[in-house]
């Protein structure tokens, strides 16, 4: 685990900037080793990215260069499903999120995002969604693409949330050279988009009807979100990547830009300054962000009754200077603990879900990649 780690964090506002004051300085996390275990589910994946559960009991999981798996209950590996598409499997690309359908009993659907190529070299992240038969998909199609595919092999996201109203929340990143595109509303690099199930923009989408914008999108102004999830009131929560100081967790609000990469709380990789500063009128501020940074992957909110004290708390992965799980406990929209854990296995947690027995699964982003339940010690 990282030594002496500085978390700060900020205040929501449903009013403008004014009205909101700078992130605050946070206490310094606990770190704990010895209430959580890790138990092997499943072996033999390479880089796997995302994960989740059929309603069967059985797992579905993507790796990174373009397959995607089931995983038996015993923790066998399925052969490769047919009818993945393409993918750009170069730096942070390939196939990324996968998603079961909520109605899956009825429409067999699932949905997955990755890393799709474009003309001479380019790629921008996709949704894509198909029915799982047996082991095939069948009738895959894209339902929403980023644009432009740009030339680069970072910052893609994504992940998928299925919102409460049925519509699906897709988060997309900057693309990492992309930075002036970030602010760009007919763009969309560095945006949280909200669509239906088949890829139509839902009417009530915050810029429908305004001439040159992506309708699809939901919010702004972010750099590389690669986790999200809904707290127990339905609301939309996520982690996103900062530079060299300035993770970030939010709570993105429909039409608001979180600044990206005009503020920010981090600094460039070579040591200068990002932007304006930290705060700008029109901005939203970060609920909570790291420095330094923690390089969070997927975001939970836990309702299970498995670890005592947890349920309505935030668990996010670590696979940097945290390898581990973060827990965030947030009282009336602000984090008032952080606890580190698992950092003594030193594991770059890729997924984190919350499966039907109340267990944390993860994977472990690496090429001998694994699936692991975690459990409170002594049980």
């Amino acid at each position: 685990m990282r030594s002496t780690p500085i978390a700060l964090l900020g205040l929501l506002s449903a009013a403008c900037l004014t009205a909101q004051t700078p992130a605050k300085q946070s206490p310094t996390p606990t770190n704990i080793s010895t209430v959580l275990r890790v138990e092997t589910v499943a072996t033999g994946l390479v880089n796997p990215w995302g994960l989740d559960f059929l309603p069967d009991g059985r797992m579905i999981v993507t790796e990174k260069p373009g397959r995607l798996r089931i995983v038996a209950k015993d923790g066998t590996l399925s052969e490769p499903v047919t009818g993945v598409p393409a993918v750009f499997a170069r730096g942070q690309g390939g196939l990324l999120d996968v998603a079961v359908d909520p109605k899956f009993a009825q429409t067999r659907t699932i949905f997955f995002t990755f890393a799709e190529p474009g003309d001479s070299g380019t790629a921008g992240t996709a949704v894509g969604r198909g029915r799982l038969v047996g082991n095939a998909l069948t009738e895959v199609e894209v339902i929403y693409r980023q644009s432009p595919k740009v030339r680069s092999t970072a910052h893609f996201g994504s992940r998928i949330v299925f919102n409460k109203d049925g519509t699906l929340f897709v988060t997309a990143g900057d693309r990492g050279n992309q930075r002036p595109l970030v602010q760009d509303l007919s763009t969309g690099i560095g945006k949280i988009v909200r669509i239906n199930p088949d890829g139509t923009i839902p009417k009530d989408n915050p810029f429908v009807g305004r001439a040159g914008v992506n309708e699809a999108i939901w919010s702004y102004g972010h750099r590389n979100l690669q986790g999200a999830t809904l707290d127990g009131a339905g609301q939309l929560w996520t982690v996103e990547h900062g530079a060299k100081g300035g993770d970030e967790l939010n709570h993105p609000q429909a039409g608001k830009n979180y600044g990206w990469p005009i503020i920010t709380y981090g600094t460039d990789y070579n040591g200068t300054k990002i932007g304006e500063g930290t705060a700008k009128a029109g901005m939203e501020q970060p609920v909570y962000f790291w420095d330094p940074v923690i390089a969070p992957s997927e975001l939970v909110y836990y309702t299970g009754d498995k670890y005592p004290g947890w349920k309505g708390n935030f668990v996010a992965g670590g696979m940097g200077t945290v390898n581990g799980l973060v827990r965030l406990v947030v009282e009336n929209g602000q984090v008032v603990r952080e606890e580190r854990h698992l950092g003594e296995l030193a594991l770059r947690i890729r997924d984190v879900q919350q499966g039907p027995d109340g267990f944390l699964y993860v994977t472990t982003d690496v090429t001998d990649g694994k699936i692991l339940r975690v459990r409170p010690v002594g049980k």
